[in-house]
């Protein structure tokens, strides 16, 4: 598979009192999944998709720098050079005062099609040019042409990335309702940055997730 997006990271915490009374930051606020990242990424069904992941339908609003417009902008800069690493499109928190779940969005681009076998804890599902789903993650590859990378004859190969954003542990709850909702997620910001950048074909996307193996 190109590059290292199937080895996992270990993740962020928040800021607390001393005292480990949780701190409302300053115009601290609570909203739906479909509102998160800007708004218009995430579909009604993802946000339930979200709901199974995390447990919650309520979320830490993003921060107004995190929404896919800015990591288009950002993708269209950095082509033709694959990134080091992954981007963030926007990272889910639930809210201060309810179990820690940190979720990370991320983009990356990336020097061709994926090749090779994935790891063993991943699903192929059919979207884009690949499309693999775990029980803590997934991630849709797909390819996208338009006049906003350079010219329209120009490929750029795109990952986006929905990440439980934790030390690894065992995955709690239905492993397949997991795959499905990471999934479900992923192709829900997947198409939303292949809209805004302009792709031929949604980047090949289809318009509803694909759940079922490949």
């Amino acid at each position: 598979m190109a590059g290292s997006l199937f080895f996992g990271a270990t993740g962020c915490g928040g800021d607390g009192e001393a005292d480990g009374t949780p701190k409302t930051p300053k115009d601290y606020k609570v909203v739906g999944g479909t509102q998160l990242c800007g708004g218009g990424v995430v579909t009604a069904d993802a946000s339930k998709a979200l709901k199974v992941i995390t447990g919650t339908s309520r979320f830490e609003a993003s921060a107004e720098e995190y929404t896919v417009e800015q990591a288009a902008a950002d993708l269209v800069e950095a082509f033709p050079v694959p990134t080091v690493g992954r981007k963030d499109v926007c990272r889910v928190y639930t809210p201060i005062g309810t179990p820690d779940f940190d979720l990370r969005i991320t983009w990356s681009l990336e020097d061709g099609a994926p090749t090779g076998v994935p790891a063993p804890e991943f699903t192929k599902v059919k979207m884009g040019e690949r499309s693999v789903t775990a029980a803590d993650k997934a991630y849709v590859f797909f390819a996208c042409r338009s006049e906003k990378l350079l010219n329209a004859s120009s490929v750029a190969h795109i990952v986006i990335g929905v990440q439980h954003w934790a030390v690894p542990t065992e995955p709690e709850g239905d492993v397949g309702a997991l795959k499905d909702a990471y999934a479900t997620v992923a192709h829900s910001v997947s198409l939303a940055m292949a809209k805004e950048l302009g792709c031929e074909d949604d980047g090949g996307l289809p318009a509803q997730p694909v759940l079922d193996p490949a």
